[in-house]
């Protein structure tokens, strides 16, 4: 509790909508790993008002809350182990598949599919939670032979049946937004994001190594889903929070980082970004992406993607090296006549030479370091 009030703040200072507790809020006994699975909120961790204060706190703040969860998985050291009949869990041999101290729900069960509902409507009903974090961090291998063909047969099972569940939290629960985290998208498909509002694109926290991803992160999955983390940090540069909260309005903004502790000019840097994404998230839901310089690698250093709406093309920028910077080059899918920067404005511009009658674009960043910008092509 004394460690979330001041982020509660600090986020909904930022201009944030929702606000996530991350995994062990449930956990009494410091090893949040193999607890998994009940979902009761800890008493330990939230000894004064219990966690009900805290996802109170986030809605007198303006937000709605958000709760971490793995609910697929069931830890070894979790009361629901013992309770659930063997036939509620994957298994092989007739042994129940176990990985990294964790057991897997077998979606096809009725018993694991009651389990998960209870939770699901205990929290959302119970606790105003509206937001979920669907994490998955172990995986069962080959699949269960339990009533299956083969194990990749059980394993298509479980998949089909994970959809279903869903599909019925959907239905019950209209209200709510859910992420597919799964380890930071070690499982992305357009079956889950056909169910689920967004996808974690990576659990990078290198600036410069997770604005290629993001910029990349279009070509598996629409802008308006990729949930692309910003890690601003106090003690950076007022161009290193500018380069992070870059990578996040190139897709869905995941706002983290040590907020609580910035300084008023360091946090005013963070603010005019999330206020910029409130501007262009009507366009990013209708973007389709272009790369002026090719899909980009970790190695790249400019990193470049393009967003084309029905009313204006995005353009976004990183140069991810040390030390200085040459001017940039590309032509782009357009010829409309004015390019502006979006984000940051409070910083110094970047030199723009635009040539509409040949689509040629040269961006000179006139600054060392880490740096990025979002420019409007309109």
């Amino acid at each position: 509790t004394q460690k979330l009030l001041p982020l509660i703040d600090a986020a909904a200072q930022s201009g944030a909508e929702y606000f996530c507790i991350d995994a062990g809020w449930y956990d009494d006994g410091g090893n949040w790993w193999p607890s998994v699975g009940d979902w009761q909120p800890s008493t330990v961790r939230f000894p004064d008002g219990g966690l009900q204060r805290v996802l109170g706190h986030i809605r007198d703040r303006g937000m709605l809350p958000g709760l971490w969860l793995e609910p697929e998985v069931i830890g070894i050291h979790s009361p629901a182990a013992s309770r659930l009949p063997d036939e509620a869990l994957l298994q092989r041999h007739g042994t129940r598949i176990v990985e990294h101290d964790r057991y897997f729900l077998d979606l096809r069960h009725p018993a694991a599919r009651a389990h998960l509902d209870e939770v699901i409507d205990r929290l959302v009903e119970g606790y105003g939670v509206r937001f979920f974090k669907l994490d998955y961090n172990v995986t069962p291998g080959a699949g269960t032979d339990r009533d299956a063909f083969s194990v990749g047969d059980g394993l298509l099972q479980q998949n089909r049946a994970q959809l279903a569940w869903l599909s019925g939290v959907r239905d019950r629960h209209p209200e709510l937004v859910i992420e597919n985290c799964s380890s930071g998208a070690m499982r992305m498909d357009y079956a889950l994001l056909s169910l689920l509002e967004l996808q974690s694109t990576s659990d990078q926290m290198d600036p410069a190594l997770y604005a290629p991803i993001a910029a990349a992160a279009p070509a598996s999955g629409t802008p308006a889903q990729a949930g692309n983390w910003a890690y601003p940090q106090p003690g950076m540069t007022p161009e290193e929070i500018a380069f992070c909260l870059v990578t996040g309005l190139s897709g869905r903004v995941y706002l983290s980082g040590r907020l609580d502790r910035m300084s008023e000019s360091e946090l005013a840097v963070v603010q005019e970004g999330v206020q910029v994404y409130e501007e262009l998230r009507s366009d990013l839901g209708q973007a389709v992406p272009f790369w002026p310089l090719g899909l980009p690698t970790s190695q790249d250093a400019v990193v470049v993607l393009g967003l084309q709406a029905p009313t204006a093309s995005y353009l976004y920028v990183w140069f991810t090296q040390p030390g200085d910077h040459d001017s940039v080059t590309m032509v782009l899918p357009t010829s409309d006549t004015t390019v502006s920067t979006v984000y940051p404005r409070s910083l110094p511009s970047w030199g723009i030479d635009w040539d509409p009658g040949t689509s040629t674009l040269t961006l000179d960043p006139r600054c060392s370091g880490l740096t990025a910008r979002v420019f409007r092509i309109s």
